[in-house]
C-alpha cells in the first residue's frame, strides 16, 4: 500500500520524469500504481468551500466549481463568462493589491464580504505552475485570532527546547493547542525514508501513536516532492462528496496549492479504516529538504479555517529552524571533540615523532564522539586497535573488501554488515556496524569503527508487510484495515549510523590524512633510503605539497600541487621556491615570506591567491610552510601545504548574505502592510529572527563547509517566507477588522436594530 500513515493529509505528487504517460488520472489509480496517481490534477474539490479561474488581464471567469453560485449566494446561474466583478465584487475591488506579488508559492488571502444578505468570506488567491490565469477559492471566514496571544508563547516554547525529543514533544503541544484536533503527531523521516513518530499529544482515551514507525513506502517520492511547495494541507471531513470543476476541459487545472483540492478516493479509503474523520498537516522542511511532518488527526469532520492553517505554518517553519540548530550543536560538538584528537596528534609528532600512539592513548575519546565498541587502525601493514574489533585476518579481509569500493564512497557507513555481505557474517557479534574512511590514498590504509548487534524490536503501524486486504468484494484490494501495533524482532543490526556520525569520521580521517602526509614529508628528508617510497605516497595524496631541502631547492611537488597551477607553469620545471612565486597574484607578499621561511627557519601561516585559468579568475588558499629539523640547529628542508579555501570562502559569503538578509525590509507596496511600523509584526518577526539567528550560530559552528551555504540559506528562505505569510495574515486580520467596523456604521446607521443581532 503507498497510500498514506498516520501523519498524511493527503498524497499529493506529481509524475516522474518519463512516467506521465503511464500515470493513472485521478480517481483511476489501484493499489498496484497509486503512487503515480495525478492527485494534483484532482479537476474536484471539497464542498466547504468553492472555487473560480480566472484570466488575466480582464479577470473573466473561465472555470467554477459546480457549487460555486449556491456557496457565493449568486442563485442557480452558471458563472463562467462573466466578469469577476459581476460575481465578487468586493473582492474584484480589494484583487488588484495583490496582483503584483508573486502568487506561486504562498496565496494571497483577502477578507471580502460576497452573497445577499452580504457575508464575510477568506478568498485565497494563486497562479497555478501553468501559468493559465489565477485560481481563487473562497471559505466561510473564520474566527480572528489574537496572534500576539498565541504565537508569541508558541514561538517562545519552541526556542527553549534543547533537545530534538523534548521538542518533538513541545511542539505536538503547540500544534493541538492551536488547532483543537483530537491528535497531533512530529513526525519524522530517517534516512531510508522511514518514518518515526517522535512527539504526540492526544486525548487520553486514543491509543498512541508515540514510538511507533511506519514504512517509507507508504508515502512515495512523487508525494514527498509535492510536500515541499504545498506546505499546510487538509482535509474537512472524510466523507465528503467531491464538486466537480465546469465545464470539464482538455488541459486539466494543476491544482498543487489548492487548499480545496479533492483527496485521492483510495487516500479516503486508508483514513476510514482507520476512523480518521479529518486531518491537517504541515511539512516540516530543514536544509532545504523535507524532514519530517506535523500531522493532526480529528475523529469527526472539522473545519480549519485560514488563521487556523496560517499559523501553523508559521509554527512549522519556526519548527524547521529549532531543528536546524539542534542538529548543527550535536555536529559541533562531534567537531570539538576531533579537533582536541588533532592537537593531541600535532603534539605528539612534535615531541616524540609517533602519533599512532597518540591515536590510540586515549581509546575513549576515540570511540566516545561515535558510540563505538572498537576501533582499528590500518596502516603501512600494522594494525592497531581499541576496544572490541574482529580478529586480525578479519580486519585486513575488511580492508582489501574497502579499497573495491573506495572509488565510489569516501566514508562507508553500514549498519548491517553482516547482513549486506554474507562473508562477513561471523563478524555480527562484535561488528555487526561499521563506519570506516581512507586515512591515505595508498591502497589497505583505514580507520574503522564497529559497533556490535543490537538485537531490537521495532514497532510499526500496522503490519508492514500486510500493507493491503482483500475487502468485501474479493475481486477488489482494499487498503490494510488493521493499524494495531506490529512488533518486528530485528537481529543482525547495530545502531544505525547517523549523519553526524559520518561527518565526524570523514573529519578524525580527514586529519589523521593530514598527519600521514606531515608524517611522511618529514621521513622522506630523514631517510633518504625511502625515498621512492614516500615520494609515491605523497605524489598520490590528494593535498597539495612541495618539499624543498635546506636551501630552498624544489626536491618534490606532487601532482594535486601541480593541478592548481596555470597550464604554462606546469611545463616549466620548478627548481627552487623562488619559481613557485608566477602562480601567485601577490608574489611580492608570498617571496618575502618564503625568504623568511628558509633564511630565519620560522614558519608561515597564511593566505595567498593562486592564479587560475580563467582571466581574472583566483583560488585562495591556505598556505603552512614549516622547516625540519634533525637537531635544534641543523635544518633538512622545508615543507609547504596548501588548502583550498574556496569552500570556506563560499561559507562567509553565505553568513554575510544572512547576516545582510535576514533583517533586510521590503518596500511597502500600495495596499501592503507597513512592517516597519505595526508593533505586533514587529514583535512576532522578532522572535523569528532570534531563533533563525540562533541556527545560524550553531549551523556555523557545527555544519561542513560544503553544506553551510546551504543550510544558512535555507534559514534565511525560511525566515522570508514566515515574514510573508506573517505579512498575509495580520494584512488579513486588520481587513477584517476594517470590514466588520464598517459594517457596523452601517447596520447602526438604520433603525436601531443592534448590528450583532442582525448578523
Amino acid at each position: 500500500m503507498t497510500g498514506a500513515v498516520p501523519g498524511r493529509g493527503d498524497e499529493t505528487g506529481a509524475a516522474l520524469p518519463g512516467e506521465r504517460d503511464a500515470a493513472p488520472a485521478f480517481g483511476e489509480a489501484d493499489l498496484t500504481n497509486c503512487e503515480r496517481e495525478q492527485i494534483h490534477l484532482a479537476g474536484s474539490i471539497q464542498p466547504h468551500g468553492a472555487l473560480l479561474v480566472v484570466r488575466e488581464p480582464d479577470l473573466v471567469v473561465l472555470q467554477a466549481s459546480a457549487n460555486a453560485p449556491a456557496f457565493l449566494g449568486l442563485g442557480r446561474d452558471a458563472l463562467t463568462g462573466r466578469s469577476l466583478a459581476a460575481v465578487a465584487g468586493d473582492l474584484a475591488a480589494r484583487l488588484p493589491g495583490v496582483l503584483e506579488d508573486p502568487l506561486d508559492s504562498i496565496p494571497a488571502v483577502l477578507r471580502c464580504r460576497l452573497g445577499s444578505p452580504a457575508m464575510p468570506h477568506d478568498a485565497m488567491v494563486h497562479r497555478p505552475a501553468c501559468g493559465s490565469g489565477l485560481i481563487i477559492e473562497f471559505e466561510r471566514a473564520g474566527e480572528t485570532r489574537d496572534l500576539s496571544r498565541q504565537v508569541e508563547p508558541a514561538l517562545q516554547g519552541l526556542l527553549g527546547a534543547w533537545s530534538m525529543r523534548g521538542l518533538c514533544e513541545e511542539a505536538a503541544r503547540i500544534f493541538r493547542a492551536v488547532t483543537g484536533y483530537d491528535r497531533v503527531m512530529v513526525y519524522r523521516f530517517d534516512e531510508e525514508g522511514h518514518g518515526e513518530v517522535l512527539g504526540e499529544e492526544r486525548l487520553p482515551h486514543l491509543e498512541p501513536y508515540l514510538g511507533n514507525r511506519y514504512p517509507a513506502s507508504d508515502i512515495p517520492q512523487i508525494a514527498r516532492r509535492l510536500y515541499e511547495h504545498n506546505r499546510v494541507r487538509v482535509l474537512v471531513d472524510v466523507n465528503y462528496a467531491p464538486v466537480p470543476l465546469e465545464p470539464a476541459t482538455a488541459t486539466q487545472l494543476d491544482m498543487s496549492l489548492c487548499v480545496l483540492r479533492s483527496i485521492s478516493p483510495l487516500h479516503i479509503r486508508y483514513l476510514q479504516n482507520m476512523g480518521v474523520g479529518a486531518t491537517l498537516v504541515a511539512s516540516i522542511m530543514v536544509g532545504g529538504k523535507l524532514w519530517g511532518l506535523v500531522a493532526c488527526h480529528h475523529y469527526a469532520a472539522r473545519f480549519a479555517p485560514f488563521e487556523m492553517r496560517a499559523t501553523c505554518e508559521l509554527l512549522a517553519e519556526a519548527l524547521a529552524t529549532r531543528i536546524a540548530a539542534l542538529e548543527s550543536f550535536a555536529q559541533a560538538q562531534a567537531e570539538l571533540t576531533v579537533r582536541r584528537l588533532e592537537q593531541r596528534l600535532i603534539e605528539a609528532i612534535s615531541r616524540e615523532g609517533d602519533w599512532r600512539a597518540a591515536l590510540f592513548d586515549n581509546p575513549e575519546a576515540l570511540l566516545q564522539p561515535l558510540n563505538a565498541s572498537g576501533c582499528a587502525l590500518l596502516f603501512e601493514g600494522q594494525i592497531r586497535t581499541a576496544g572490541e574489533v574482529p580478529a586480525t585476518a578479519a580486519l585486513r579481509e575488511l580492508g582489501s573488501w574497502l579499497d573495491e569500493r573506495r572509488p565510489a564512497q569516501h566514508v562507508v557507513a553500514l549498519h548491517a554488515l553482516g547482513l549486506e555481505v554474507p562473508a562477513f557474517a561471523p563478524l555480527i557479534p562484535v561488528a555487526a556496524g561499521m563506519i570506516a574512511a581512507p586515512v591515505s590514498s595508498a591502497p589497505g590504509e583505514y580507520l574503522m569503527w564497529f559497533r556490535p548487534e543490537q538485537v531490537r524490536t521495532v514497532t510499526w503501524g500496522g503490519d508492514p508487510t500486510k500493507p493491503a486486504e482483500i475487502g468485501d468484494d474479493p475481486s477488489q484490494l482494499s487498503p490494510r484495515r488493521s493499524f494495531a501495533q506490529w512488533h518486528q524482532v530485528v537481529e543482525g543490526t547495530a545502531e544505525p549510523w547517523a549523519p553526524r556520525d559520518v561527518t565526524a569520521v570523514r573529519l578524525i580521517c580527514d586529519t589523521v590524512a593530514d598527519v600521514v602526509l606531515q608524517f611522511r614529508s618529514v621521513r622522506m628528508l630523514i631517510a633518504q633510503d625511502q625515498l621512492s617510497h614516500v615520494r609515491r605516497q605523497v605524489g598520490q595524496s590528494d593535498q597539495p605539497v612541495v618539499i624543498a631541502d635546506e636551501l630552498g631547492l624544489v626536491q618534490l611537488t606532487n601532482d594535486a600541487f601541480l593541478r592548481l597551477l596555470p597550464e604554462a607553469l606546469r611545463a616549466t620545471p620548478l627548481r627552487n621556491l623562488d619559481d613557485l612565486l608566477p602562480a601567485f597574484i601577490d608574489s611580492a607578499e608570498v617571496s618575502a615570506r618564503l625568504r623568511e621561511v628558509v633564511g630565519s627557519r620560522r614558519s608561515w601561516r597564511g593566505e595567498v591567491r593562486l592564479v587560475d585559468e580563467a582571466p581574472g579568475e583566483d583560488r585562495p588558499m591556505l598556505v603552512r610552510a614549516d622547516p625540519v629539523f634533525s637537531a635544534p640547529d641543523r635544518v633538512l628542508g622545508f615543507v609547504l601545504l596548501f588548502t583550498d579555501l574556496t569552500e570556506r570562502k563560499q561559507a562567509e559569503a553565505a553568513r554575510r548574505r544572512f547576516q545582510e538578509g535576514i533583517v533586510q525590509g521590503h518596500p511597502v507596496r500600495p495596499g501592503r502592510l507597513d512592517r516597519t511600523s505595526d508593533p505586533i509584526f514587529r514583535t512576532l518577526l522578532n522572535t523569528v529572527v532570534e531563533n533563525a539567528q540562533l541556527a545560524a550560530l550553531e549551523i556555523t559552528d557545527g555544519v561542513e563547509l560544503t553544506r553551510m551555504p546551504r543550510m544558512l540559506d535555507s534559514v534565511r528562505a525560511s525566515v522570508a517566507r514566515t515574514a510573508e505569510v506573517l505579512e498575509h495574515l495580520l494584512r488579513h486580520v486588520r481587513g477584517h477588522d476594517r470590514s466588520d467596523s464598517s459594517e457596523q456604521r452601517v447596520d447602526g446607521a438604520g433603525d436601531g436594530t443592534d448590528s450583532h443581532d442582525r448578523r
